[in-house]
């Protein structure tokens, strides 16, 4: 039997085919596959709040309806009856997409929500059961979907959902600022003051040009913003939420610094003295090393002469092997039970 190219959520969506065909759709949420822009329907408009899956789709025949942004303006809504929702890795997340989403659908709109079981896509019965009548309509391939009318429309304010949290770091306070699904949005995690500590104790190679990859909520730039105030600083991140996070922590503390969408390096002109970096291993529920590997095997395109490569990574992955094949000169500066921090050079 064939193996299909979608994902499993996709996959059960494929089985509501004929439902879509003379619907308006708008398609949201963790997609993860190619299938909004080939689902048949009468209109079809996509929003990314991820910008690797927004490039997907920059040369498929729906890239003039695709969006990529922390959530669309009301424009975007025009003429759609029908949302899509591909539920996220983290309830938080969920919260905050359905919420934007669900103040601008029209009323009497009709609302599916998929996601694998392992995601905790059920407890969408119990976040929703207050806006109407939720039901499971289908269940199959470890993935549930459900279905509602919409009676009434959510608030949404985005002041309500930010979160901040003050450090304080060689006598500097910082305050850190990020919205849900944005990675350390409660506290500064093990691996980046592991990284942090680790830089501050090789400080002659903090300077010039710094980019800052997988900026999440903008930790890492900030407290060397502080630190070092003769930096400029790049931050980049594909998580439109990671992007508004550094904005407004950058801001909050008074720092300069340009904030880019990019995946890994798709966006990246410029040459650095110093790239640091606490990468993700994982996409969605999944483990992956794709977007660490362009790191380290593309990094030398954007170092200037005699610059540096910093990451920290969890002590089991396996990096070591991929930085001495790409690197000249590769160290662990630092390192715990836990984590590894790398030095590489060229």
């Amino acid at each position: 039997m064939a193996t299909s190219i979608f994902t499993p959520a996709s996959q059960v969506l494929e089985r509501h085919q004929s439902f879509f065909e003379d619907k308006n759709i708008l398609i949201a949420g963790d997609i993860q596959d190619n299938y909004p822009a080939v689902i048949a329907a009468n209109l079809v408009k996509i929003h990314c709040s991820q910008y690797h899956t927004f490039l997907n789709f920059k040369h498929s025949k729906r890239s003039d309806s695709t969006n990529f942004s922390l959530y669309p303006d009301e424009s975007f809504y025009t003429d759609i009856n029908t949302l899509i929702y591909y539920w996220p890795k983290t309830k938080s997340e969920a919260q905050f997409q359905l919420s934007f989403l669900l103040n601008n659908m029209p009323k009497e709109s009709d609302i599916f929500i998929i996601g694998e079981n392992r995601t905790g896509v059920k407890s969408v019965e119990g976040l929703l059961a207050d806006f109407g009548t939720i039901q499971k309509i289908d269940s199959a391939r470890r993935c549930g979907l459900y279905h509602f009318r919409a009676d009434s429309r959510l608030a949404f304010d985005l002041k309500e959902w930010w979160l901040s949290y003050h450090l304080t770091i060689e006598n500097q306070a910082i305050e850190i600022k990020s919205l849900p699904g944005v990675f350390s949005q409660k506290g500064l995690d093990a691996g980046s003051e592991l990284l942090l500590n680790a830089l501050m104790e090789q400080s002659d190679i903090i300077k010039g040009n710094v980019l800052d990859v997988g900026c999440g909520s903008g930790i890492l730039s900030t407290v060397l913003g502080k630190l070092y105030q003769d930096l400029n600083l790049t931050l980049t991140d594909v998580n439109s939420a990671a992007l508004e996070s550094s904005k407004a922590t950058l801001a909050d503390n008074h720092i300069a610094g340009k904030v880019i969408a990019s995946d890994v390096f798709s966006d990246i002109n410029d040459k650095y003295h110093l790239i640091i970096s606490n990468p993700p291993f994982h996409d969605g529920k999944e483990t992956s090393y794709t977007a660490v590997n362009k790191l380290i095997k593309e990094a030398k395109k954007y170092l200037k002469l005699n610059g540096y490569l910093c990451i920290v990574a969890n002590s089991f992955l396996p990096y070591q092997s991929i930085l001495d094949e790409t690197f000249k000169q590769v160290d662990v500066i630092a390192q715990t039970t836990k984590f590894k921090v790398y030095l590489a050079s060229h």
